[in-house]
């Protein structure tokens, strides 16, 4: 029975890699889509809820990455590493999403409102570490730390995608950073 299984193993074609998989999609093949989606849907949810500090908000935007990517994935040329890609398209919908919520601009000019409220934090099981006390950012905070600190973008960069000064953008990362250690050294 087990030399069965080894010879069904040896005989059987290796996975396609990525560099693949994005070729099949680019032709439109759904299976290989499935496989790239199995791939990143953990890093690109993660993300998102990072970003919106809303399970069903992160939910959604993962989903209309997902969607957008199947659409546009002709657009990837491959000078990047394609995780890096989808992940600047993933923080772009991700931020673009959060924008056109009717109640985004209540949302950023009350500065003092926080992400998830510590009882939703503690019922959000994906969270750990870390993660947990990102969600309980002020929106605008929580946004710039995660780009900046987490996925590594430029303040320059950040200003430009949220389409605020430069100084906001690092204002804000430091207001993070503060509200971090403090509720870190709390917990």
């Amino acid at each position: 029975m087990q030399g069965h299984a080894a010879e069904a193993r040896a005989t059987a074609p290796p996975p396609p890699n990525e560099a693949e998989l994005i070729q099949q999609v680019k032709k439109g093949n759904q299976q290989a889509f499935a496989q790239l989606y199995q791939q990143h849907i953990k890093r690109v949810y993660a993300l998102c809820l990072r970003l919106a500090a809303d399970t069903t908000q992160a939910e959604d935007v993962s989903q209309e990455v997902f969607v957008q990517l199947w659409q546009k994935i002709h657009s990837f040329d491959g000078k990047a590493q394609f995780s890096t890609w989808l992940h600047r398209v993933t923080s772009n919908i991700a931020i673009s999403h959060l924008r056109k919520q009717k109640n985004w601009l209540q949302r950023v000019v009350s500065s003092e409102e926080q992400g998830m409220e510590h009882e939703q934090v503690a019922q959000c099981q994906e969270l750990n570490g870390l993660d947990k006390l990102i969600v309980r950012l002020p929106e605008r905070a929580r946004q710039v730390f995660v780009l900046h600190a987490v996925e590594g973008y430029r303040h320059e960069e950040i200003a430009k995608i949220m389409n605020m000064a430069v100084g906001s953008s690092k204002s804000q990362y430091h207001r993070a950073r503060g509200l971090l250690k403090e509720w870190y050294e709390h917990e």
